[in-house]
């Protein structure tokens, strides 16, 4: 295969990357499907966005669990006059790289926020906008640190 083109995701940890917090509130996918990296690049960013504006960037640390592997490819076809005499049809129709995937099983957490119990609910809302993004329905989980 040619090369696999590089993935839009800018980062995968963002917010304040030290801090401790008591609260991981977290987006779940409900159906097993495929993600392509721009869907997470752009929930990414809405996630990110709401919850600087929300809480302030001390205030969480948002984490993307997963990571886009699985190269997708596209056997283009010529169209207009001519296309006939140089496509091939379904012949070697092996196709070209055109960006990557990540494959999520059913119950799989996409992101997660660590943040405090004050800012639950700002948490939960980013990460509704940002579920818009992705192409299976989502839920929202969230889960208490046991304290030491």
């Amino acid at each position: 295969m040619g090369g696999v083109p590089g993935s839009r995701i800018v980062q995968f940890d963002m917010g304040n990357l030290s801090g401790d917090f008591p609260v991981e509130v977290s987006l779940v996918v409900e159906e097993a499907c495929q993600i392509r990296h721009t869907a997470l690049e752009a929930a990414r960013i809405n996630i990110n966005r709401r919850l600087m504006l929300g809480v302030g960037r001390l205030g969480y640390h948002l984490k993307l669990r997963t990571y886009p592997h699985h190269v997708l490819r596209e056997n283009k076809q010529a169209t207009g006059a001519g296309a006939d005499r140089v496509s091939e049809g379904m012949r070697m129709a092996f196709g070209k790289a055109v960006g990557t995937a990540a494959r999520v099983d059913p119950g799989q957490k996409i992101f997660t926020v660590y943040t405090n119990k004050n800012q639950i609910e700002k948490a939960k809302d980013a990460l509704k906008h940002g579920g818009y993004k992705l192409p299976s329905p989502t839920r929202i989980v969230i889960e208490e640190k046991a304290q030491h």
